[in-house]
């Protein structure tokens, strides 16, 4: 089978003969038909997690066809796949949260992922996804997953008001889900082209970090109240500070970026306001929630959708996004 390696920083090679995958028992064997690239992906083609170990198949938000007959699935099944492989025994596990196992992997980047023809995976980890999503499409349930983790998180109501950090792939699916819920959303970049297309899924205001007062827009979008709820969707201490002076009595700051860097926040306003400050890993258990926005066509996904490349240019492809990450929303690779 054919197996895209990042065999070096910057340095992605297909081989064409690679052993083809068994699945063992309990698993479910998948012939690969789209895998999306993530800013996960990028981080690691240049070099810069030191948790992955080359060579390593990248490849974590995928859909594909069962190969083989197995369990409750059977040959040809259109099925997408959560990425988040946990022990299923420990104590986190055992209490609901697989996504902060103590041996948690994420496919693609802690074992061997999707950026090939075949793939073994946990039965349970499989699910079916409607005639009427292409592949594409359906590989793209993985980042809104992300999303519905911050929701479940955060607990967003109706009415509130909220901002999102970051118009990237994540922060659009996030804000199409704050908009599910029925929020007020403001969203913040650096990229007119991003705010643009935040526009164009529904946010109810955007701010360019660069040119305008970032502050003074949120007094005028709250009413001087403050931020309900909050998302930094980029991950930069300076972005934790801001979140917390501009959060309302009672907000919620949800934190999925991530820097090793602390952050200055004064404890007297976390006091003060009683702020809840929130972390959030990959997601757990939210593959049903976003299968049914999807189906239901509440989200979309078409408009995340930068450019598709056959698994032979998937080197152009991460070139791509390299040179113009700013204008390069998702793009997936094609099996």
């Amino acid at each position: 089978m054919r197996s895209a390696k990042l065999i070096a920083p910057k340095k992605i090679t297909v081989y064409d003969n690679e052993p083809a995958p068994k699945a063992e028992a309990g698993q479910v064997l998948i012939q690969v038909k789209a895998a999306g690239i993530c800013g996960t992906d990028i981080h690691v083609w240049h070099g810069e997690r030191p948790d992955v170990v080359l060579p390593r198949v990248m490849g974590h938000e995928f859909s594909g066809v069962v190969e083989a007959d197995s369990g409750k699935f059977k040959k040809g099944d259109k099925v997408v796949v959560d990425p988040v492989v946990s022990c299923g025994t420990c104590v986190s596990c055992v209490r609901g949260y697989p996504n902060l196992c103590s041996t948690v992997k994420c496919l693609g980047v802690h074992v061997d992922g999707a950026f090939c023809d075949l793939i073994a995976v946990p039965e349970g980890k499989v699910y079916l996804f409607p005639d009427s999503l292409s592949f594409v499409q359906a590989s793209m349930i993985e980042p809104y997953s992300i999303a519905s983790e911050v929701m479940s998180r955060g607990c967003p109501a109706e009415g509130e008001s909220a901002l999102v950090f970051g118009a990237g792939p994540i922060g659009l699916g996030i804000l199409e889900g704050l908009k599910l819920k029925g929020l007020s959303v403001m969203v913040t970049d650096l990229v007119d082209s991003r705010l643009a297309k935040a526009k164009e899924l529904g946010a109810d205001h955007v701010v360019n970090g660069k040119k305008e007062d970032l502050a003074s827009a949120v007094k005028s979008f709250t009413g001087d109240f403050g931020l309900d709820f909050t998302v930094d969707a980029v991950g930069d201490p300076k972005i934790m500070e801001s979140a917390v002076e501009m959060a309302a009595p009672g907000g919620r700051i949800v934190v999925l970026g991530f820097n090793p860097n602390p952050a200055q926040i004064p404890e007297l306003l976390l006091v003060r306001k009683e702020l809840k400050i929130m972390g959030t890993r990959m997601n757990c258990n939210r593959f049903p929630e976003v299968l049914g926005w999807f189906a239901k066509n509440k989200v979309h996904p078409d408009a995340l959708l930068s450019g598709e490349y056959p698994l032979p240019e998937i080197g152009t492809a991460f070139e791509r996004i390299a040179a113009d990450p700013q204008n390069t929303l998702k793009i997936v690779i094609t099996l």
